[in-house]
């Protein structure tokens, strides 16, 4: 399976990334993939779409935040690897 682009959010809380995930959704044509947690309460928020739409919705949440964002990247034309590695995510 191909992805456009992946965009990813670092937040502190699950209720934090859920604010996100839910802006994301609201701002562009993007898709929830998966949510990673990591020791110290760090959520990463995962969606997909095409670059353009990944684009403005990681931009708007950078630019206007809803919580605190550690944080963000878009990841254009992801590798095979890179989408094994979020394929993993979903499986936990």
């Amino acid at each position: 399976m191909r992805y456009g682009a992946y965009g990813l959010v670092e937040v502190l809380g699950a209720a934090n990334a859920v604010l996100v995930t839910d802006q994301m959704l609201k701002i562009a044509e993007v898709t929830y993939q998966t949510k990673d947690t990591k020791c110290g309460g760090h959520a990463l928020v995962f969606v997909t779409g095409s670059v353009a739409a990944v684009t403005a919705a990681i931009d708007n949440v950078r630019d206007n935040p809803p919580c605190e964002i550690c944080n963000c990247a878009v990841i254009s034309n992801p590798s095979e690897e890179m989408i094994q590695i979020v394929e993993n995510f979903k499986k936990r």
